[in-house]
């Protein structure tokens, strides 16, 4: 029971902890190459990451006499795998985009407003969902009005594209609900990433590559974000939902926004104004209110709520 519970609490605390401070990662990054080449790099770390992860998984199993693993239909795998990919490619795009020009702690709180969009889609699917959830909605655009338009009535080029961002994490979150179930996750997050390196590397021909005298600079926030960000913290979240309440877990590990602007505050030194500040204080209750157990009586054999996959 007590290891169970370090699983719920703490691993994904860790989780969030490292999604919210590759925020600063990725801007330190964004300073050096363009955005696909950026993703490219990433994803390609990340698969051949998760690639190792499955063999040395295979082998254990192996090891102790359990047989093979079993990663499901390969149909299913390859079709989930592209989907998945393709949205997590469009999404990470915008995201590392907007990184360019807004600063770690307001893309974090942002890109969050996928916990407040899932549901919404789920309910466009025919899914019910709490009304306590549409005072979550009014919180999150509160927030955003703070947070992204200017006192002159205007929103920067890089607000729009993490917000842009946030939409395509929601489609991306909604198909790995749909295959998560019958294929093995860390598999699917394997092809994710294989399919987002290959039009991640497509789009990179389009961009400067990068300067290879500045590779000291730009070598850490890659490696941070390709091994932890997308490898460590994808395998955590797997553990820390294994016989855990998803909501829990969902709504711990939605604290990275909050380590976004945090790490941001404390490693880069951004600054916000006040009216920023009141603006991620929003966001972040919108964020916890959406997973909040509010009680909802669900149809018989309904799925469970769909929980946040990584980057």
């Amino acid at each position: 029971m007590k290891v169970n519970r370090v699983r719920q609490n703490v691993l994904p605390l860790v989780t969030a902890m490292i999604w919210g401070t590759a925020f600063v990662a990725q801007s330190v990054g964004a300073e050096y190459m363009g955005p696909f080449t950026f993703n490219a790099a990433r994803a390609v770390i990340a698969f051949f990451f998760l690639l190792g992860l499955c063999g040395l998984r295979a082998l254990w199993r192996r090891g102790r006499g359990e047989g093979r693993v079993s990663y499901g239909s390969r149909r299913d795998l390859l079709v989930g795998g592209l989907v998945c990919g393709t949205a997590l490619s469009v999404a990470s795009f915008f995201q590392q985009k907007g990184l360019e020009t807004t600063t770690p702690g307001k893309a974090g709180f942002i890109t969050a407003l996928y916990i407040v969009l899932v549901p919404l889609a789920g309910l466009a699917l025919g899914k019910k969902v709490p009304r306590a959830l549409w005072l979550g909605v009014a919180l999150a655009v509160a927030g955003l009005y703070c947070l992204c338009v200017t006192e002159e009535l205007s929103v920067t080029g890089g607000d729009l594209y993490v917000l842009v961002c946030a939409f395509c994490f929601t489609a991306q979150i909604l198909a790995v609900d749909r295959f998560t179930n019958r294929v093995d996750g860390v598999a699917l997050s394997c092809v994710q990433f294989f399919v987002m390196t290959v039009l991640s590397a497509a789009g990179a021909l389009t961009e400067t590559p990068p300067s290879l005298e500045l590779l000291p600079l730009y070598l850490g926030p890659v490696l941070y974000v390709g091994v932890f960000s997308s490898g460590v913290a994808y395998t955590l979240q797997i553990l820390a939902q294994k016989d855990s309440n998803p909501a829990v877990v969902s709504l711990l590990m939605s604290m990275e926004s909050l380590f976004a602007a945090v790490a941001g505050a404390l490693i880069l030194g951004n600054r916000m104004s006040l009216r920023e500040y009141l603006g991620c204080g929003l966001m972040l209750a919108a964020v916890i209110l959406a997973q909040l157990p509010f009680p909802l009586r669900r149809p018989a054999g309904s799925s469970r709520p769909c929980e946040r996959n990584p980057l």
